[in-house]
């Protein structure tokens, strides 16, 4: 028999959850309640907590089998198989894909990731868990085949996942790229995304996708794009600085106070005290040196073959970002990026404001590591950068939603 949640409201489980990026999507549609999230880093998972579970109670539900702490995938299926197997037919939906580091054709592809067999992972859960809908999220590289040593190209491990979920029944799955600058995220992310249904209802969700975006982008005072200064000018350092409140020596910055745009209201808190510190935007402390390369480079406008021929760098790429367009796709790293009018980096906070976080969602761990640190802590800049929009996933939740009450 189907459990009901809390007010009626439809039931998914986040998996590979990350920071929670996905479930703050779908804790803003109104209409779900998560039942718990596997996350497999600690920082990532203490973010989620913090934000999710402690302050805004949406996996209220979270099973006692399963402690509130960050889980390995592979042992949640091998030590609570059978706890996984009595939710069979209770969920109505599996949200999230696996770490997409592997596949990127922004980063160095390898075929033989040992992340990229955590696909094999995620079908055994599907298979215990067998909910009526399954949204699944990665990098557009995931549909790209491994390139052979003969230069033909392998089967894409997309091929693996829908051949996977129709032998489980959902023989409805479906892919396609999508842009999130065109639901109102302010930058170009192409994201390939799987929907599948146990009903046979997956091949309307792109279709309702792209026929009530206008609508949730009006409700909301938004017109698509969005604009990396519409998303960050409000934060910017002319603004006003103050020690920052978690990392000594550091400065970080305020709230803009007057006009902002329509995008900066919908993710500054309500009400604003103004007088608040908005939460990881802390600035970081350049070199003089490297203080006035960046100025240079925002004084000049330097394009980014420009800017590796007037500084020279063992960085594939440096881009400076435009204030008046979508921002490119955010990366792990901060210093990819340089802040459109003042000669530095990106805040933490601005990342997050350009991924669509509101800005009552807060981040915990390092703010940066480095060297072999890189492999074991997942800092709050590589937090935001691997999260999926939370103004994606709302509408991805309100369509399935539909999809799954009408079925």
């Amino acid at each position: 028999m189907k459990e009901a949640t809390p007010g009626g409201k439809l039931k998914y489980i986040d998996v590979f959850a990350g920071c929670g990026g996905q479930s703050v999507g779908f804790f803003n549609s109104g209409r779900w309640q998560g039942l718990f999230a596997v996350e497999v880093d600690s920082d990532a998972f203490s973010t989620l907590k913090h934000n999710l579970l402690d302050n805004r109670a949406h996996f209220v539900t979270w099973p006692r089998w399963l402690p509130q702490t960050s889980h390995d995938i592979n042992a949640v299926v091998s030590t609570c198989g059978a706890a996984l197997q009595t939710l069979n037919g209770s969920v109505d939906l599996v949200a999230g894909g696996p770490p997409c580091q592997g596949f990127s054709v922004a980063g160095r592809r390898r075929e033989h990731d040992e992340r990229n067999g955590l696909v094999h992972s995620y079908l055994q859960f599907i298979k215990l868990v067998r909910p009526r809908a399954i949204l699944f999220e990665n990098v557009k590289g995931f549909g790209i085949g491994f390139l052979q040593t003969d230069q033909s190209r392998g089967k894409p491990y997309s091929e693996i996942v829908l051949n996977g979920l129709r032998g489980l029944g959902y023989k409805d799955a479906t892919f396609k790229v999508v842009d999130f600058s065109s639901l109102g995220v302010p930058q170009r992310r192409e994201r390939f995304i799987i929907v599948a249904t146990l009903a046979g209802k997956a091949e309307s969700f792109f279709c309702k996708l792209e026929a009530q975006k206008d609508h949730f982008l009006q409700e909301r005072g938004l017109c698509s794009p969005v604009t990396v200064q519409q998303a960050i000018s409000d934060l910017e350092r002319r603004h006003g600085t103050v020690q920052s409140p978690d990392s000594k020596g550091f400065l970080a910055g305020t709230y803009r106070k007057g006009h902002v745009s329509r995008y900066q209201q919908l993710l500054r808190p309500k009400p604003l005290d103004e007088a608040a510190i908005p939460d990881s935007h802390r600035f970081a402390r350049h070199s003089d040196p490297t203080t006035r390369k960046y100025r240079d480079i925002v004084t000049r406008r330097l394009s980014p073959s420009a800017i590796r021929q007037a500084h020279p760098t063992r960085k594939s790429c440096t881009i400076l970002l435009k204030g008046d367009a979508v921002g490119p796709t955010l990366t792990t790293l901060p210093d990819d990026f340089i802040h459109y009018s003042e000669p530095r980096i990106l805040s933490p906070r601005e990342y997050a404001r350009i991924q669509s976080f509101p800005d009552w969602f807060e981040f915990k761990g390092a703010y940066t590591t480095g060297g072999k640190e890189r492999r074991h802590r997942v800092p709050r800049y590589s937090q935001i950068g691997n999260a999926i929009p939370p103004l994606f996933a709302e509408q991805a939740a309100n369509v399935l939603a539909d999809i799954l009450t009408q079925s």
